[in-house]
């Protein structure tokens, strides 16, 4: 029985490290291996097993990871510009300073993740999911964000410049300081958030919701308000621009 079990501890082990070892490829799982600064340009890594996995610093230009499960990986530094994350599961991710530009995260789910100064810059992040993540001083500038779930994530001063944001979920976040210029937030809420200085020139804010939201410092300056939910639960006149009438 003791060289049984003995047999057995050793080729889990071999297993384990033979995993590691194995080529990138659709399903390949490499569950909490070092891949840290590796390139994987132009990987397909679709639906592979990547939680825990170590990429710090690593390559992923161009790659697909279309469904794959990266929870709880650290992902720091690493680049994924121009790569497919679609429904791809990163909840409690820590992805500070990661760049995401140009990808593909169609209702990806970042819950709870750490993605301080990460760059999102042109990203597709429709539907995505960012339920209590930081996202602080990151950058979302021109990315598709309609439908994405904000709820009680931390955005303080994260830019969100030119962004399309129909109907996506603010609700209780911290935006302190957040920049929204010409982002489109039709139908969005923002209901209880605390929007302390955020900037929303020139943003368009028809029928959104900002019940209860502490807006004491921010800028509406040419943005559009039209049948817009305020503070105080008063409906803006359709029209409205630059302050609720």
């Amino acid at each position: 029985m003791t060289r049984l079990l003995i047999l057995l501890s050793l080729l889990v082990s071999f297993n384990i490290h033979a995993a590691c070892e194995d080529p990138p490829a659709p399903g390949v799982n490499w569950a909490r291996c070092d891949k840290s600064g590796v390139d994987l340009t132009n990987a397909d890594l679709r639906r592979a097993v990547l939680s825990q996995i170590n990429l710090q610093g690593a390559t992923l230009v161009n790659a697909r990871l279309d469904h794959a499960d990266l929870t709880f990986a650290k992902l720091e530094n690493a680049d994924f510009t121009r790569a497919s994350l679609k429904s791809a599961n990163l909840v409690g991710v820590k992805a500070k300073s990661v760049k995401f530009n140009d990808t593909r995260m169609e209702e990806s789910r970042l819950s709870r993740s750490e993605l301080q100064q990460a760059v999102f810059t042109n990203a597709n992040l429709r539907k995505a999911g960012f339920y209590e993540a930081n996202a602080s001083q990151a950058t979302f500038e021109n990315a598709e964000l309609s439908f994405a779930n904000f709820e009680r994530a931390r955005l303080n001063a994260t830019q969100f410049i030119n962004i399309h944001s129909e109907q996506a979920i603010f609700t209780e976040a911290y935006l302190e300081q957040a920049v929204l210029k010409g982002a489109v937030l039709t139908r969005a809420k923002f209901d209880k958030a605390n929007l302390l200085d955020a900037d929303f020139t020139k943003a368009d804010l028809t029928k959104a919701s900002l019940r209860e939201a502490i807006i004491d410092g921010a800028r509406f300056d040419e943005a559009i308000l039209s049948d817009a939910n305020w503070v105080q639960y008063q409906r803006c006149r359709s029209g409205s621009i630059g302050e609720c009438r």
